[in-house]
């Protein structure tokens, strides 16, 4: 049929480089080229004359002679295998995907159509390759990104749904951008400097790093980006595969945490094998009371540390653990510590896990300074009720100086009152001149108690001052003789008949800083004492001299002197003589003298010798301390 045009036929046929099958109407193969030989494996020779469902898988058929009918009438060119899948059956048996393009010509009045064939089972093997490796990088945990190298700024031309779900951002806030909006404004990251270095060199990097989220979420992303470069060696493309690692950084921040409040606990944290006894590990603290290290303890037992226990016994503490019967133990041992001192503990004891192994976990607290404070405690509770014991005798001893002092009172001012109210009766029957020496005398009387009424007074006022800390002393300079002088006035208006008072000499240059009222209200009451203890016709005797420091007073009489039994308790309040029980007094005075003159810096004291005379010797500083307080 082509005998003019065969040989310019025949090469046309042969340059092209798809499969070319030319059948009639009637699908007779009239004409195949050298490709189709290659396609289909048949020879030319096999091929001419044959039905086209020779090069058809069987299945096809039906549908492909209702197909080749309806294209005849349509006349038409026609690409198929573009929508569809197309196959071809080969001489071997093998089914093949082709794409055949159908262009229908006529020659003298005959209908052909040319179909041109294309093996295409490489395409749909790289197709099919490419469409897993898509599916395995979408259905990945991890994200991914792919980036154009060869483009301004390295953008992002493919991610997959993992990224996309875990950066919550939007298919175009993606694509076609420089992946560093992850990092929000967080871009002075150190691992940052590295992976930029990388990038910039072509090489792979690894790096953890702060990502944030669209909502603004921090997460840690474990980032791999590797190179991928052509067949000059140039870089083309980045691939960055991301892990969330927010979990495990947080984990291993909450365990560095937890390793840091163990080993730096100033409690004692000792962590041993349920079974062997030995310790595994030990926190710093618990190795700096005890005394030993890691590796010394490592060899040892909670045994080898509590002298108090032996291995049966805490066994049987520890089996209600292992039994499950409580969830902790709480008891009281005795450390022994690497240099054999012991310390009194409080243990507190759980069951753990260690991975596969079960340990226990004990948490000891050095009671040593609690056991010392119940000491302490006890200690002073024993004092306290020692005080209270003495507070009550004390209250006691007060009940009963305040029933004596009742007594007294009642005693010392019921006589003279009643002295005092005997002469005014009498007076008033004295009326007459001649009666003149009878009134002085009452009169005399009169004074006489009111005077003694009036020391009684200030005896009790300067006690009371003294016991509430209510006196105010007022220090100035002034003379001695001065004071000296008002004492020995006043004393003499008590002087019984024919007693003396002798002055003492050579006393005028004599000055005192003291409080002049008290020095004058101490020599008045020494003589006042001395006058009502001695006998009518006695003499009164007053002695001072002055060094550089203190000033010496003695005063000496002539009478009844003091018992030697009682002269121990002459200074204490109340306390009156045996000898003097009949005579009027308080028992407050000496006591008023002692407290002025200590707090004075001064003393007092005295020579006594019953029925013979007593000499009382006082010293006061020349100079007072201005800071006494009372």
């Amino acid at each position: 049929m082509f005998k003019q045009d065969q040989e310019i036929f025949n090469v046309l046929l042969e340059t092209v480089s798809e499969g070319v099958v030319i059948v009639d109407n009637h699908q007779h193969i009239m004409e195949v080229n050298q490709s189709s030989e290659t396609i289909f494996g048949y020879t030319k020779t096999e091929l001419m004359g044959k039905e086209l469902n020779l090069l058809i898988p069987s299945n096809f058929h039906d549908n492909h002679s209702k197909y080749f009918d309806e294209f005849i009438k349509k006349g038409k060119r026609r690409t198929m295998g573009e929508a569809t899948d197309i196959f071809a059956l080969k001489k071997d048996g093998t089914i093949i995907p082709v794409e055949v393009e159908l262009n229908p010509f006529k020659i003298y009045n005959k209908t052909y159509v040319m179909a041109l064939v294309k093996d295409i089972s490489k395409k749909k093997e790289i197709e099919k390759n490419l469409m897993l490796r898509s599916k395995a990088l979408q259905s990945a945990n991890n994200g991914i990104i792919i980036t154009d190298a060869l483009k301004h700024d390295n953008p992002v031309i493919y991610f997959n749904l993992a990224f996309q779900k875990l950066t919550g951002f939007s298919d175009k806030e993606i694509l076609n951008h420089n992946c560093r909006f992850l990092q929000g404004k967080d871009r002075d990251q150190p691992p940052l400097n590295a992976l930029r270095e990388a990038i910039k060199k072509g090489e792979s990097c690894q790096a953890t790093l702060r990502n944030y989220k669209k909502d603004g979420t921090m997460f840690w992303n474990d980032l791999y980006v590797f190179p991928i470069t052509n067949d000059k060696g140039i870089v083309t493309n980045f691939i960055g595969i991301q892990n969330d690692v927010t979990l495990k950084i947080n984990a291993e921040a909450e365990r560095h945490h937890l390793a840091s409040i163990f080993h730096e606990s100033l409690n004692e944290i000792y962590v041993f094998d349920s079974k062997s006894l030995k310790f595994i590990n030990v926190n710093f603290g618990a190795q700096k009371n005890i005394g030993y290290d890691l590796e010394e303890l490592k060899g040892m037992t909670p045994l080898d540390i509590k002298p108090l226990e032996n291995e049966e016994n805490f066994r049987q503490k520890i089996s209600e653990l292992l039994e499950k019967n409580v969830e902790k133990i709480e008891f009281e041992s005795i450390h022994k510590r690497k240099d054999g001192t012991t310390y009194p503990i409080d243990v507190h004891l759980q069951l753990s896990n260690l991975g596969e192994k079960e340990v226990f976990v004990a948490i000891i607290l050095d009671i040593t300074e609690q056991k010392n404070y119940t000491h302490k405690l006890e200690n002073k509770v024993e004092e306290r009720t020692e005080q209270l014991k003495r507070a009550l005798e004390k209250e006691k001893e007060l009940n009963q100086l305040k029933t004596s002092f009742l007594s007294l009172v009642s005693h010392e001012f019921k006589t003279p009152l009643s002295a005092i109210l005997t002469s005014s009766q009498l007076l008033s029957k004295y009326q007459l001149k001649e009666h003149q020496e009878k009134r002085e005398k009452h009169i005399k009387t009169i004074i006489d108690k009111v005077h003694f009424l009036n020391n009684i007074l200030n005896d009790f006022l300067s006690f009371e001052k003294l016991e509430t800390g209510k006196v105010n002393y007022r220090f100035h300079d002034f003379k001695l003789s001065k004071v000296v002088n008002e004492a020995v006035y006043d004393a003499n208006m008590l002087l019984k008949e024919g007693q003396q008072i002798k002055y003492p000499e050579n006393i005028d240059e004599i000055s005192l800083f003291q409080d002049e009222k008290i020095i004058q209200l101490i020599l008045f009451n020494l003589l006042h004492n001395a006058i009502k203890y001695s006998p009518e016709r006695s003499i009164i005797e007053i002695y001072i001299k002055q060094d550089k420091k203190n000033t010496t007073l003695t005063l000496k009489d002539h009478g009844i002197g003091i018992p030697k039994k009682d002269q121990k308790h002459i200074f204490e309040r109340y306390f009156r003589a045996e000898n003097v029980v009949n005579t009027q007094g308080t028992g407050i005075g000496l006591n008023i003298i002692k407290s002025h003159l200590e707090n004075f810096g001064g003393t007092i004291n005295f020579e006594s010798e019953e029925n013979k005379g007593t000499t009382f010797i006082i010293t006061i500083p020349n100079i007072a301390q201005q800071t006494i307080t009372i």
